[in-house]
């Protein structure tokens, strides 16, 4: 397992990361979910890519990012989302954009579950939101000081499926 200290050594190597595999080599669980980290920032101003691989539905609260813009891209599976007041339904191969400052929330939809690569730009502290929630097992909890600490507010609940 690598620290902090030596990514910042490693610096962004090119390298192969397998299917189902983290950077660091660490497993991440929301419970209904699985985080991996596929590219990691050096600092904050770099990008942040994780792959979040769903084994049945579900997904986290509406919330916002003050200064990251978060890009989703569906591997598989089917998934929704709400952007602002704009509602999407996503299949593999499609992408979409959450502005920074915009309201958005999202859920797979699928029985068999789906995997979505997601990019926020820049990373600011996503890393670390994910490190500290990925604890529990759980999808991050509606703890609005949680989300304030990483540079997001929490706006809402989960989106209501089925």
């Amino acid at each position: 397992m690598k620290n902090s200290q030596e990514k910042e050594l490693l610096g962004p190597l090119p390298g192969l990361i397998p299917s189902g595999r983290d950077f660091f080599g660490e497993y991440r669980s929301l419970g209904v979910s699985t985080v991996t980290f596929k590219i990691v920032p050096q600092n904050e101003n770099d990008v942040l890519i994780i792959e979040n691989t769903f084994r049945e539905p579900g997904g986290p609260a509406r919330h916002l990012h003050y200064f990251q813009d978060e890009w989703f891209y569906i591997l598989s599976g089917n998934f929704v989302f709400e952007v602002g007041e704009e509602k999407y339904e996503l299949n593999a191969g499609d992408s979409l954009m959450a502005p920074r400052r915009i309201a958005h929330v999202w859920a797979c939809t699928g029985k068999t579950g789906g995997s979505i690569l997601i990019a926020f730009m820049p990373a600011g502290k996503m890393e670390t939101f994910f490190r500290e929630v990925t604890k529990a097992n759980a999808m991050p909890p509606q703890d609005p000081e949680l989300w304030k600490m990483h540079e997001m507010e929490l706006v809402g609940p989960p989106l209501k499926l089925g």
